[in-house]
């Protein structure tokens, strides 16, 4: 069975980072953009972040171009965006397709696991979020327009697993 745990991706300064790493904790698997709508909602998520994650808890944020090109910026310029702009302390990694032929493999498993509106998988916009269990496995998908605190009564309760 593939989980989320079996992916690698590179972060936001280049490094390899293998998904095991955060093998064990719930997460929170977020497209982002810092040019979009949406993006306050990097404060909702870096709240939860900080504080699940002592209960083992993460946000991993990939930033994305494909929707509207509201994510122009570098892996450098993204970084720096990040913490000025929100105080981003959850990981986030170097900017990925979450569609088409160049998806990274990571999004490919999570839109065939949690399919979107009548079984659509393809992501629709920036922010949708993939809520991952302890054991890996993607358990839920929310559009862009759920707003992090909305998720807490079920980050709660994959918690308590």
């Amino acid at each position: 069975m593939t989980r989320v745990y079996d992916f690698a991706a590179k972060s936001l300064d280049g490094r390899d980072v293998s998904l095991k790493a955060f093998e064990g904790q719930v997460l929170l698997i977020v497209n982002t953009a810092s040019a979009c709508g949406f993006t306050p909602q990097y404060t909702g998520l870096e709240a939860l972040h900080r504080r699940f994650a002592p209960q083992g808890f993460a946000v991993l944020g990939f930033p994305c171009n494909q929707f509207g090109r509201q994510e122009p910026g570098s892996d450098a310029e993204i970084a720096t965006f990040c913490a000025k702009n929100y105080d981003v302390s959850f990981p986030m990694f170097a900017k990925i397709d979450v569609n088409g032929g160049t998806a990274h493999p990571l999004y490919q498993y999570l839109k065939t696991a949690q399919p979107g509106v009548l079984g659509s998988t393809a992501i629709k916009w920036n922010f949708t979020k993939f809520l991952v269990d302890r054991s890996g496995k993607a358990v839920s998908r929310h559009a862009p327009t759920v707003k992090p605190e909305a998720l807490v009564g079920e980050i709660e309760g994959l918690l308590k697993r």
